[in-house]
């Protein structure tokens, strides 16, 4: 079985949706067997690098609620991810573009190690208010997470795999993607969303071949 994932590193649905998907997946019997592949979405394509935007800002901005309304969302958003395991820090996180971002993702990718800056840079973001869209922390984070240095600077240095980046995205288009998380099982069952794990569990077994006498 494949399972393709669309996310933006910056939408904290993705991760949530992301740490649901993992636990359904460890309580699959067939995880052994099971590709997971990650790829590229930006919630805001034109969204500036430099913004000192906050979370909340965005949000008010883009739904047209005030402010404090807009930490409320945040605050339930927050606690939510808590029962996953995941300790955001919102009053951090600055909205950025985040196409470099996916670049290095791309890089991840060809060099097999995708899942491990994924979850790096998510973390780097929701939980240590890590800017997306800067060189060195973008850098700093895919070393850690186990991407050589050289190869990550080369790619920052230039526009290298911004194709496969605008492809994904067009890809996940025209499967009918309305926004991420946005998961594809096998290219003929589809969820949307940070669905609770039950129902991630269900699309898995739902691509198992029956048992025959």
């Amino acid at each position: 079985m494949k399972v393709e994932i669309w996310s933006d590193v910056i939408c904290p649905w993705c991760y949530i949706g992301k740490r649901r998907f993992e636990k359904a997946l460890s309580q699959f019997d067939g995880r052994n067997s099971a590709e997971v592949a990650f790829r590229s979405f930006e919630l805001d394509p034109e969204a500036s690098s430099g913004s000192d935007m906050t979370v909340e800002d965005v949000l008010a901005k883009k739904y047209r609620m005030g402010r404090g309304v807009a930490q409320k969302v945040n605050e339930r958003t927050a606690r939510v991810a808590a029962e996953e395991g995941l300790e955001f820090r919102l009053d951090l996180a600055r909205p950025t573009n985040t196409l470099n971002a996916h670049r290095i993702l791309q890089l991840a990718t060809v060099r097999r190690i995708r899942p491990a800056v994924e979850e790096r840079f998510q973390k780097g973001y929701f939980c240590e208010g890590a800017l997306m869209s800067d060189p060195e922390t973008l850098l700093r984070l895919a070393t850690e997470a186990g991407l050589d240095g050289n190869d990550a600077r080369r790619v920052l240095a230039g526009q290298a795999f911004t194709l496969q980046v605008r492809n994904d995205e067009k890809e996940a288009t025209e499967l009918g993607a309305k926004g991420v998380p946005f998961f594809v099982f096998d290219r003929q069952r589809q969820v949307s969303g940070a669905q609770p794990t039950e129902l991630f569990l269900q699309a898995l077994r739902a691509g198992e071949p029956l048992d025959t006498p």
